[in-house]
């Protein structure tokens, strides 16, 4: 089986792991509507991609049992599935389509919408803090995968990032602050996924440090992309319109350095991203095999 052939498979192994998981976390005493709310933003597609680096760094530092890891999979793509509903919502960036279909709140209603996203967020803690993890990892790791998903997730993490997000919108701002808006926004939750693998392995600070800069990289090479792809991609594969950036006037890595000029920078961010796993060794080829795929990607 060539190298390609086997990332495509493992890639789909991991994916439906996570996919198949979450439906089961949103049983239990919920009101209809909320848990229909829920259910159309948590299980309405994406690419699983934070869940998918959960497992798979959990498995590169020596984890046994992938599906052990599935509640924090899932944990990560509950806190990722509220942050897209609330950044939705017309106090945020006001966007009426999410993936191909009306955002929850044009779907729902503004209110059950944030209370939507409320919900998931602490269902994701809930998630990953039964008896079952703990029975499966020990008090100690499952304490420490959930601060730190929370810490990344949180006030200095991602809600910091969409606060940099909304403050910079109509100002003219430098691509360094654009950067550091990313790193928060997009990239503190990539690395919470990363880590969290990581620490339920019981890796080493070696592995721990090489997956931090790793997700950092792969996160900023993320969104570099999507800029890319707001100008060249195709609205059907995108689930949006293109050039929405431009329309808003909107400062992306392509309105500061081009699309060439930002798809070196894709290239090279990925580069490094998937040296610093080679620095730290084991069988990295999977992620490095991921960090492209998703360096080349067309939605």
């Amino acid at each position: 089986m060539s190298r390609a052939i086997e990332f495509e498979v493992k890639l789909a192994y991991y994916y439906k792991m996570v996919e198949g998981c979450l439906p089961g976390f949103l049983l239990g005493d919920v009101p209809d509507r909320l848990r229909e709310a829920m259910a159309y933003s948590l299980l309405g597609g994406g690419k699983r991609i934070r869940g998918i680096l959960t497992l798979a760094f959990y498995e590169y530092c020596g984890g046994v049992g992938a599906q052990n890891a599935l509640p924090f999979a899932a944990a990560v793509e509950m806190i990722h599935a509220y942050s897209l509903i609330h950044d939705d919502l017309p106090c945020m960036d006001d966007d009426d389509m999410r993936r191909g279909k009306p955002s929850c709140h044009i779907a729902y209603g503004e209110t059950t919408a944030l209370l939507a996203g409320d919900a998931l967020q602490t269902l994701a803690f809930d998630a990953a803090s039964s008896h079952t993890c703990v029975e499966a990892f020990g008090a100690g790791k499952v304490v420490a995968a959930l601060h730190m998903l929370a810490k990344r997730a949180g006030a200095s993490g991602m809600v910091a990032g969409q606060v940099m997000d909304l403050a910079n919108e109509g100002e003219e701002i430098t691509a360094e602050c654009l950067m550091r808006t990313d790193e928060k926004k997009t990239g503190a939750l990539i690395k919470a996924a990363a880590e969290m693998g990581c620490i339920l392995a019981g890796a080493d600070e070696k592995k721990l440090g090489a997956a931090r800069e790793y997700a950092g990289k792969i996160g900023l090479a993320f969104q570099v992309v999507d800029d890319i792809l707001d100008q060249t991609g195709d609205s059907e594969k995108l689930g949006k319109l293109v050039g929405s950036d431009e329309k808003n006037a909107k400062s992306t890595y392509v309105s500061f350095y081009g699309i060439e000029q930002a798809r070196c920078m894709a290239r090279e961010l990925t580069e490094e991203a998937t040296e610093a796993l080679k620095n730290a060794g084991g069988d990295s080829t999977f992620l490095i095999d991921l960090a492209n795929h998703l360096r080349d990607r067309t939605s």
